[in-house]
């Protein structure tokens, strides 16, 4: 085998192109691997783990483009690195409009007024661009939903300040998830209307229970995203207040639910004084927060996010919410039952918890459980600062690792839509002979992968030989966040799991419990 690099020094691209240049790579005969990604010190990371890294690839900036082929020979490497530039300049010369509209138009203005009726953008571009195009839809007076990250603080606060000023919606930046008069934005699921009002500052928690919902024949008025930035001191949680004062005032909403890590005190002070503005029931999850204080300001307090979803269910349907916790408890006995019967299957030196997660929130919850189980849990977006790992690309320990951390997604796609970064780093964890436990999270949903969970079986399978052929078996564990009516099929990708060999519970929660239990 022979490495091969291209450096493009300077050139932007955006990730959806590098994606589809990389697979055009990896489709060609005699290329057993290929990158395409900015030159990021993560991304040089992973090209070393991959065997991609040439003293080319590691000279390069964070804004230079890397294009790495590991091919048979020297001949194709090179005619691979040819193809990639023509594939490159092919989407250059297209445009990549994809708009479906045969004039495309050229200014928000133009799409305002085509689009009559229109109240919000959604807005998905460079960070260095997307305060100017968020700052111009307010100006037209349009909510706002602001998928894009890399915007400064001072950046947002501005934003929201105005869209207050307007009464008006800023969701983000770095908003991943929002559904709106049932209409989905970002990464969301199909769930049903119903009489529960979300707010939240995490895009998965707010997937996770939404989903967990409407397994339980509970529905939404609206879910809000606020951003996982707007409860810091620094924003001071403008559209958490904005999005609970809206949900207040709303006849349809009967139920509040509120979903974030621990606010700042002096925001979270804020945010449960509005709570007393209204007599409707609110069931507070910040993940890791102080429930007394929810309890003093009213609220129902949730550990977590399953916990949340259970609870607003059973006030939504008139149920009895100690017989609901009641009925989690008892799950989780079984889970302990289960657990004694799966670690028997471990060796000795299989000691270590190896969680690669494509949601923050649940990378986040899934530490507070395990601290308690496990003791010290290393993440690259640890509950516990002093817990950071040193390099995100290698495990220790006990180990959380948050592959939608901007280090991981400058130059290359969200791992919910891009499955390469994970499926590489299962096989790797695999062969760690410590390693106990591969731990996933699936997300299903509007645009998101459309099989997430069939790209992550071929993996899991390979994983699995991998430590077999060193007379090892590494236990999978997982849970799937979605509906049945999401177009993956919650059904259909649970069942791609378990004929892979994982074993799939119901929510993140539950999961990681099974986890902490075999570890234990």
């Amino acid at each position: 085998m022979i490495t091969r690099t291209s450096v493009k020094g300077g050139e932007y691209y955006d990730s959806v192109t590098l994606l589809e240049v990389a697979q055009g790579l990896l489709a060609l005969d005699g290329v057993e691997d290929a990158a395409v990604v900015m030159g990021t010190p993560a991304n040089k990371g992973i090209l070393a783990d991959a065997e991609l890294l040439t003293s080319e690839a590691e000279a390069a900036s964070a804004d230079d483009l890397v294009i790495a082929v590991k091919a048979v020979d020297a001949a194709i490497a090179g005619a691979a690195l040819e193809e990639a530039e023509r594939l490159l300049k092919a989407s250059r010369e297209s445009g990549g409009s994809g708009s479906g509209l045969e004039q495309p138009p050229k200014t928000m203005a133009a799409a305002i007024q085509r689009l009559e009726g229109a109240n919000m953008v959604l807005i998905s571009v460079a960070g260095r661009y997307a305060g100017a195009v968020a700052r111009e839809a307010l100006s037209h007076d349009q909510h706002v939903f602001l998928f894009s990250d890399n915007v400064s603080v001072a950046e947002e606060v501005a934003l929201k300040q105005t869209a207050r000023e307007k009464g008006l919606l800023v969701m983000g930046p770095d908003a991943g998830t929002a559904i709106i008069n049932g209409i989905a934005l970002g990464f969301a699921n199909a769930v049903p209307r119903g009489p529960v009002g979300v707010v939240a500052a995490s895009g998965t928690g707010l997937q996770a229970v939404v989903s967990y919902m409407a397994r339980l024949n509970v529905g939404i008025t609206q879910a809000i995203g606020t951003g996982g930035r707007d409860l810091k001191s620094a924003v001071g949680g403008i559209m958490m207040l904005e999005g609970l004062k809206a949900l207040q005032a709303d006849p349809d909403t009967q139920v509040l639910l509120l979903v974030s890590k621990p606010p700042a005190p002096e925001v979270a002070e804020k945010v449960l004084a509005q709570l007393q503005a209204s007599d409707k029931p609110a069931v507070i999850c910040f993940l890791g927060g102080n429930p007394q204080a929810v309890r003093s300001a009213g609220g129902i307090p949730a550990r977590t996010l399953e916990e949340a979803a259970v609870l607003a269910a059973a006030i939504a349907q008139g149920q009895n919410e100690e017989d609901a916790l009641g009925n989690l408890r008892n799950k989780d006995a079984s889970l302990r039952v289960r657990a004694a019967s799966l670690k028997r299957v471990l060796q000795e030196e299989q000691v270590y918890f190896r969680g690669l997660f494509s949601g923050g929130t649940f990378c986040y919850e899934t530490q507070l459980i395990l601290k308690d189980l496990t003791g010290n849990v290393w993440s690259n977006a640890p509950v516990d600062k002093a817990l950071r790992m040193a390099d995100s690309n290698h495990s220790v320990e006990h180990a959380a690792v948050d592959l939608g951390e901007d280090e991981f997604t400058v130059g290359r796609l969200h791992p919910m839509l891009d499955p390469t970064l994970r499926n590489r780093r299962i096989i790797q964890e695999a062969r760690d002979p410590q390693t106990a436990v591969i731990f996933l999270d699936v997300v299903l949903g509007f645009g998101v992968h459309p099989d997430p969970a069939g790209a992550a079986a071929g993996a899991v399978r390979e994983a699995r030989a991998v430590a077999s052929a060193e007379g090892r078996e590494v236990l999978f564990v997982a849970s799937v966040c979605g509906t049945a009516d999401d177009p993956q099929d919650l059904g259909k990708q649970e069942a791609r799991l378990e004929d892979a060999g994982v074993l799939v519970v119901s929510t993140n929660a539950a999961a990681t419990r099974l986890a902490g239990y075999i570890l234990s």
